[in-house]
């Protein structure tokens, strides 16, 4: 077929020159927002002696779980401060949780105007689609043009890459909620602020929680490609150690981020759980 191919990149790259040229204030405030959040929670993850941050988080462990993974967060952070990597780690943490912060803070509320609206959720579902499939290093390149190297595109491509779980979840637990018991409240006279804020997000809140580990995950395996880009954390380690074939120094680096990873999984899943017998 000889149809005229359609000039879709030089679309893409006026749109992303246009953006650039009228909205730089807007991108450096949250540059300057987002940088200034990682920043501070890592100077004040990495304040603490790391014995102290180990004791609070498998006290943490004890607490919403079992004595098991209390014993596991102990034992795997003991072996990330072992292995010299717990500054790393923090930065690692800190990136993530700004991330999935900023996910669920703009994931819930679209997620409840989607479970509210068919309409909206018709738009939004497409534009999810598109957010999951596409690549993820595909993102990496507005992220710099807007923000420059270092930490803040590492997280807005995180955010992009992660907010869908929760988005998704949050709608998909406000429309299982019961109709009878929508109805009832209704019958009640509840307004719909207290229809949703007494019935259906403490009912929806196991799914919502599902969605925000999910989000939380997504965050972390964006640590290693955002690090190509200039965030700093464990990824770099690993990205260091791909670009020189230091086969160690990889695996160690891996191991930190498997361990963070499954602590930070199986603290969110048994909230889930502990929301659910609630």
């Amino acid at each position: 077929m000889n149809l005229p191919k359609i000039p879709l990149a030089d679309w893409i790259d006026w749109l992303e020159t246009w953006l650039k040229a009228h909205f730089d204030p807007f991108f450096q405030i949250i540059r300057l927002v987002v940088g200034e959040t990682v920043n501070g929670l890592d100077v004040f993850l990495n304040w603490f002696p790391p014995l102290i941050l180990v004791l609070l988080f498998t006290a943490i462990a004890w607490f919403i779980g079992k004595w098991k993974m209390a014993l596991f967060t102990f034992v795997g952070l003991l072996i990330i401060e072992n292995l010299g990597l717990w500054s790393q780690t923090m930065q690692t943490l800190a990136l993530v949780l700004t991330a999935a912060f900023i996910s669920v803070l703009i994931g819930v509320p679209v997620g409840i105007l989607c479970a509210r609206s068919s309409g909206v959720q018709k738009i939004v579902t497409p534009v999810l689609d598109f957010m999951q499939t596409m690549p993820a290093f595909v993102y990496l390149l507005p992220a710099v043009t807007f923000f420059s190297l270092g930490v803040v595109p590492g997280v807005i491509s995180s955010i992009i890459f992660a907010i869908p779980p929760t988005i998704r979840l949050t709608n998909l637990g406000i429309r299982q909620v019961p109709a009878e018991l929508v109805e009832a409240a209704d019958a009640f006279g509840s307004t719909p602020t207290q229809k949703l804020f007494k019935l259906q997000l403490p009912i929806a809140m196991p799914t919502i929680m599902a969605g925000i580990n999910q989000t939380i995950m997504l965050s972390l395996s964006m640590v290693v490609i955002a690090s190509m880009i200039g965030a700093q954390g464990v990824g770099a380690y690993v990205y260091r150690a791909v670009t020189q074939g230091n086969t160690g120094v990889g695996f160690e680096a891996g191991l930190a981020i498997v361990i963070l990873a499954i602590i930070l999984d199986r603290l969110t899943q048994q909230v889930i759980r502990n929301n659910k017998a609630a």
